[in-house]
Parts: structure tokens; sequence; C-alpha cells
């Protein structure tokens, strides 16, 4: 096995991609914004930096997950989020067709505006409503105009080792006895070691493009959360609230794709390759984490 650049290796996907490959004899170079043990600080809006250090490492893949990924602070952090989002994608496609490297970058299902009514393929019309959605856009973008071996995978509601809204509801069944959570969003529920599995397995493929990776099956927020609780055996009420009701009790959330159900047409279309159910995901995730 080759080497493997790995931005934003201390986020969910990140640590989830370093546990996929565990067992296999891959030489990482695992780089974040924060210096650590083992991981060296890398800034991805720089395209000299990203050259330099690419060159020198010479990977065989470069596997970014990095990202602004929080919403509500891409509305007043515009700049910074398209650095990141847009910017970072595009210096490491520079990078990785300087070396002859295969790129894989996460997008979103924040590329679309949220007005559909069946699960959105690969070849459907985008129109993001936020900036992180707009942000990240660019960023697809950016990849296949100077990427030539590139993997784009778009997923969804992402959960793993780190701050997401699986955890955030454990952590308030501790001490509400009652939530409210949207109920009119529609998404897969996509767990990072399942997409850390597809990034596996597409990595070993020459099969490029843009793909949609989350796990089968949707459901929205609050029966989501619902779900989470009768796993966790956690006795919580859900108030099932409209986008529209809670935005008037938090002002400042950027708007959301109302419907974001993607379809992963292309990995059915080119591939045996299949995701898990994510009531199945769920569950596992949630007996790992105890």
């Amino acid at each position: 096995m080759g080497r493997i650049l790995l931005t934003g290796c201390n986020g969910q996907l990140g640590r989830a991609i370093q546990k996929e490959y565990a067992s296999e004899n891959v030489d990482f170079v695992c780089t974040d914004v924060v210096e650590s043990t083992g991981i060296t600080v890398l800034d991805i809006t720089k395209v000299e930096d990203v050259l330099a250090f690419v060159r020198s490492t010479k990977p065989d893949v470069i596997i970014n997950c990095a990202a602004h990924t929080n919403v509500d602070q891409c509305e007043e952090q515009w700049e910074l989020a398209y650095q990141i989002n847009a910017i970072g994608p595009r210096n490491l496609s520079i990078a990785a067709t300087d070396v002859n490297a295969k790129l894989i970058h996460v997008s979103t299902d924040y590329v679309f505006d949220g007005n559909g009514t069946r699960p959105y393929t690969e070849f459907d019309a985008v129109g993001p409503v936020s900036a992180y959605g707009k942000t990240k856009l660019e960023g697809e973008r950016f990849v296949q105009a100077f990427a030539q071996k590139y993997f784009i995978l778009r997923t969804a509601w992402l959960y793993g080792d780190g701050k997401n809204f699986v955890k955030t509801m454990l952590r308030l069944s501790e001490s509400h006895d009652e939530v409210n959570v949207v109920c009119d969003q529609l998404g897969s529920p996509t767990s990072a070691e399942e997409l850390a599995r597809t990034i596996h397995y597409l990595e070993g493929t020459d099969n490029y493009g843009l793909f949609h990776a989350t796990c089968e099956g949707d459901t929205n927020w609050a029966d989501f959360a619902e779900e989470i609780f009768r796993l966790a055996g956690r006795t919580v009420k859900v108030n099932h609230v409209t986008s529209e009701e809670y935005k008037k009790m938090n002002p400042a959330s950027a708007n959301r794709p109302a419907y974001s159900i993607l379809e992963n047409y292309m990995l059915k279309l080119t591939s045996d390759f299949q995701m898990d159910d994510w009531h199945s995901a769920i569950k596992k995730y949630l007996t790992e984490i105890g």
C-alpha cells in the first residue's frame, strides 16, 4: 500500500478513515490545523505551502477531510469559509495533479436548495441556500477544474468520533425531560465509519468522478432523535417543531435545505458497493460508544 496524505485528520471522518485502514500497511501523513503528536500543521488555504508539502511527502492519495462545517458560523465568516471550503480544495487539487496523486474530496448535501420531492442524484441541478453550501459547491468546482484523478463524495448528517447531533441528543437527555427538534428537514443520517468504508473502496479504483455517499434510507431530525433515545434507553420527549418555529427560537441559525435526501446513484450504477442502512449504522454506533 502507498502513502496517503490526510487533511483534517482530527475530525470525525479523519479519525474514521485512520481506523478503516488500521489493518493495512498504509503510510499516513496526517495533517490538521492544530499541532499535536504525530500530526503536521498544514494550512490548505496557502497554495505554496500545500505544493511544497505535497512535493516533499509525495503521496499516492490525498484525502481531504478539512472543512469549515459550522453552518451558522459560515454565514458570519464568509471569507474564512470560502478559503477553507473552496480555496483549500483548489490548492490540494493543483498539488495532486503536480505529483500525479488521486484526490478524494468530501462535499455535502447542502449544495442543493432543498426543494426536491425525490432523492437527489449526482445529475440534479444544484442551488445552495447557505454560505456553507455555496462555499462547498465552489470547492467541488475547483476540484473538477484542477484535479485530474478525483473522487468527490457528497454526504449528509455525518456522525462519528467527535461533536455531532447524536452526542448532542445524548448529552441533552442527561439534563432534559424533553427537547425541541426540527421535523420538516429530511435527510439520511450517515456514520463516519460507513463513509470511510466507501472512501476506502473508491480509493482502490480508477472509478473517478462525483458520487453521493450516504447511508441508505431517510428520516427527519425529530424522528432520528427519537430513534437515538429509543436505542440508548433514554426516556425523553421529542417535541416536533417546524424549521420556521426553530428559526424564531434561534434567529441566528442559517437556512438549511428542507429536503436533502441523496440517492447513491453513481455508486450503484458503476459498482456493486452499497452503504449500510441508517438504522443499522446508528445502532452499531451507539453500541460502540456504549
